[in-house]
């Protein structure tokens, strides 16, 4: 190829830019059902709906931080699932060392569970005849143990990230499965 290569490149500079104003441009120009149709999903009826939940896969706690919370809060293998249609929010840990973990099981810590994308803080609930739905008293290391909150409402939904918090630990980041 014979020619300037500073023209080639300004060339490419310039087609990069009117490429990427392009795809930032917004759909305000299009119809609104045409906006619903390419950030919605249609139902059977043919109307177009929002998205509820997150299109992407969750991903998993990475290594550091499961490295970090078995070692500074004695619990692992953590997992956060929707029960009950949705209305209660199971969360199951492993203990490891059960003289750090003793905040999940202390009857008169109230843990917390926190959704940054909805702003919802819930807890767990307490039943007249049952109590608090979690498991408290002396923990046992390898034994798994869970506790349960409400999501009254359905505020957090699968593929949310969340928060667990006792106390001054804080778990964050899990994935709602």
């Amino acid at each position: 190829m014979s020619g300037c290569p500073a023209a080639a490149l300004v060339t490419g500079l310039a087609l990069a830019t009117a490429l990427a104003a392009c795809a930032s441009v917004p759909l305000s120009g299009q119809p609104k059902r045409a906006q619903a149709v390419q950030t919605g999903t249609r139902s059977a009826s043919g109307t177009v709906s929002a998205r509820e939940t997150s299109p992407y896969l969750p991903m998993k706690v990475p290594g550091h931080a499961m490295f970090y919370y078995g070692k500074y809060g004695g619990v692992d293998e953590l997992s956060v699932r929707l029960t009950a249609s949705g209305n209660l929010i199971r969360f199951s840990y492993r203990v490891i060392d059960p003289a750090v973990a003793k905040v999940f099981a202390d009857k008169n810590m109230t843990p917390y569970l926190f959704a940054p994308r909805s702003g919802a803080l819930v807890q767990v609930p307490a039943m007249d005849t049952v109590g608090q739905l979690r498991q408290v008293g002396q923990l046992e290391p390898g034994r798994s143990y869970w506790m349960v909150f409400s999501n009254k409402g359905n505020l957090i939904k699968p593929g949310d990230r969340v928060s667990v918090m006792a106390g001054a630990m804080h778990i964050d980041g899990l994935a709602v499965e």
